[in-house]
């Protein structure tokens, strides 16, 4: 028997609070079946392309079948899903003449990169081929491409919270599983951290408080607009993103780094929300206050942080102005000089 101070690191249990898993040694595994099924579900129904000749969009998720779990080994995540997905489209011309088919995604694997997925798409039977059609099997089959993409971002960030337990210092780390194949588009506003969030382990963190201040050049309403709008969000972040733009409405963006919820609305006025990083401590949120002044030619807007950890002050700082206010004028044209 070893004496005491020299034994296997990997079972010292003493400076684990709750003593549980010790340096994530031990296999856990978390059934991610159900989630996912809603999840695709969700993410599929409502996807919709338009061009100069009229619409399409998914109006029902027929079918998802398969299973997906999460594996905990020596600290590292293991993915593993496999679907078979249906689903419905409808299109419409803009002269009024509708077509309906079927969406097919039969290997939905982590064993298939993204690019190499197979989407099928076709009419029903006897439906004519119109430009909605051709619309739906380019346009529209990008848009799956990219929704399905977002599912494994979230299976990656939103379910694994709390799979790697904290270490003796608290910390929690995770590797990146080299079994998994399935690639994740760049974490972008998220970058200098872990895409998995702490648990919570009841510590009080060190907050701060800051302001920003930028103008752009278009009127209030319009500023307004872009930050509620689910597509005009996924515009300037080049990234699948869900928002619920009104009061209580939850959002989330940037591959699920970012996410929160709307808290107080004043129509081109105020924007107040709860707005963390994926990887705070659990269930911390920072209030945004967002207000919007009228400079004649020229929106100021007024960025009021509060309740951000300390060490991430600068990182927060740096990605509104570079993920929110560059994008927002490079992608909208709504430049203006520094304030």
């Amino acid at each position: 028997m070893a004496k005491w101070g020299e034994g296997d690191p990997r079972w010292i249990v003493e400076e684990r609070a709750d003593a549980t898993n010790v340096n994530n040694w031990h296999w856990t595994e978390r059934d991610a079946t159900n989630w996912s099924s809603e999840k695709l579900s969700a993410l599929l129904l409502g996807v919709s392309v338009e061009n100069e000749e009229g619409t399409c969009e998914v109006t029902e998720v027929s079918k998802v079948e398969g299973e997906a779990s999460i594996n905990n080994r020596k600290g590292k995540l293991i993915f593993f899903y496999e679907w078979n997905l249906k689903a419905t489209w409808t299109g419409e011309s803009k002269e009024g003449v509708k077509n309906k088919g079927t969406i097919e995604v039969p290997n939905l694997s982590d064993e298939n990169d993204m690019e190499d997925l197979d989407i099928s798409i076709s009419l029903n039977k006897d439906e004519p081929e119109t430009p909605m059609s051709a619309l739906m099997k380019t346009k529209g089959a990008d848009k799956i491409r990219e929704v399905l993409g977002s599912y494994v971002g979230y299976l990656k960030t939103e379910f694994t919270q709390g799979m790697i337990l904290p270490t003796a210092n608290g910390m929690s780390s995770i590797q990146p599983s080299s079994q998994s194949k399935a690639k994740v588009d760049k974490t972008q506003i998220c970058s200098s951290g872990s895409t998995v969030a702490p648990v919570n382990t009841g510590v009080k963190i060190p907050t701060c408080k800051f302001s920003i201040r930028e103008r752009f050049l278009t009127s209030p309403a319009d500023l307004y607009r872009v930050f509620l709008h689910q597509e005009m969000v996924q515009a300037f972040t080049h990234a699948p993103a869900t928002v619920e733009g009104e009061r209580g409405g939850k959002f989330r963006l940037l591959d699920g780094n970012v996410f929160g919820e709307f808290t107080d609305l004043v129509p081109e006025e105020k924007i107040v929300m709860k707005w963390r990083y994926n990887n705070w401590p659990c269930e911390h949120y920072a209030t945004i206050s967002m207000t919007f002044l009228d400079r004649s030619s020229e929106t100021e807007l007024k960025v009021e942080c509060r309740g951000v950890p300390e060490n991430e002050e600068e990182r927060t700082k740096e990605g509104w102005k570079r993920y929110y206010f560059e994008a927002i004028k490079q992608t909208f044209g709504y430049g203006a000089r520094l304030f």
